[in-house]
């Protein structure tokens, strides 16, 4: 459809100022460019969504803001994931294959959610309220299937130039069980929090009423996934962005607390090695968010409240 642009700008200040909600739809690692820029010119009055938040975009947002020493301490809120399936078609176009069910949000500190969702259901009633920050990282269900699926289908990938259904021809029996591991190793993480999680079977069912005994079934039982190409190339955002904004932190958090991640630590090794670089260097470690150091306690007091006191 066709909707009218009241401002197109190059000047972040400009797209932002006197908005009641700033939207940041940009590939997670431009959530700290787009940190920055905002700095100077949010407001306390206003609400930044990233949509989506990958895995502690929230919580690196507000660190970066605070690093830079902002006056305004605006709420600062994530979504799980995309609301949207859809691939660009041409320069000027996109195909929405469907809109998801529902997609959870949290806001930091975690009481100003209801607000939140006030203000942006009257856009997108599909957004409904998740616990906290913590459970809208940690229930990235993207984090588990783009990475495995790019990185076990990589020559297929590279041999074909994607021409292939990436979810429904993508997803075998035994690379479902890669998911499946690397899915097992994302729930202890949130245990280890306090957080309860959905597995990514039970997601599929929430976002797209797809059932199925196992996640193979369950994959191949969604109609959002058809049509849904592989992409042509394995330097595609399912590695460079998924890898180190998504997987990297939770490997990071989970080395952290204690938590073994076997599966999802050699996703990290293998996306490094195919692509020559050091994910877990350039990645958003606990680290770089402020969460180093941190207890569970203290990094539940930050996601929940917005900080320890």
């Amino acid at each position: 459809g066709f909707g009218k642009i009241e401002t197109a700008t190059d000047d972040i200040r400009t797209a932002i100022e006197d908005a009641d909600v700033i939207m940041v739809v940009v590939p997670a690692t431009g959530h700290r460019f787009i940190a920055e820029r905002c700095a100077p010119f949010v407001t306390s009055d206003q609400v930044v969504v990233l949509n989506p938040g990958r895995t502690f975009g929230a919580l690196e947002f507000m660190h970066v803001l605070r690093q830079q020493r902002v006056r305004g301490r605006p709420t600062i809120a994530e979504t799980q994931t995309f609301i949207y399936v859809s691939r660009h078609t041409d320069f000027t176009r996109a195909r929405i294959m469907q809109i998801k069910n529902s997609v959870p949000l949290a806001a930091i500190p975690a009481h100003r959610t209801p607000g939140v969702l006030d203000m942006v259901r009257t856009a997108l009633p599909q957004f409904v309220a998740a616990t906290n920050v913590l459970e809208t990282s940690l229930d990235n269900i993207g984090a588990i299937f783009h990475p495995t699926l790019t990185i076990l289908n990589a020559a297929r990938i590279e041999s074909t130039h994607g021409d292939f259904e990436y979810y429904l021809e993508g997803v075998s029996p035994a690379a479902s069980k890669v998911m499946e591991s690397a899915d097992s190793e994302r729930i202890a993480l949130g245990t280890a929090l306090g957080v309860h999680l959905h597995t990514a079977r039970e997601w599929l069912y929430l976002a797209y009423a797809s059932a199925g005994s196992t996640l193979y079934d369950a994959i191949q039982a969604t109609p959002g996934y058809k049509g849904v190409r592989a992409p042509s190339t394995v330097a595609h955002r399912y590695i460079f962005e998924d890898v180190p904004m998504s997987l990297v932190p939770m490997v990071s958090v989970g080395r952290q607390l204690g938590v073994k991640t076997p599966t999802l630590t050699s996703l990290v090794n293998l996306a490094s090695v195919m692509h020559e670089k050091d994910f877990f260097s350039e990645g958003r470690t606990v680290d770089k968010i402020g969460l180093g150091g941190k207890s569970v306690r203290d990094i539940r007091m930050i996601a929940v409240r917005g900080g320890l006191s």
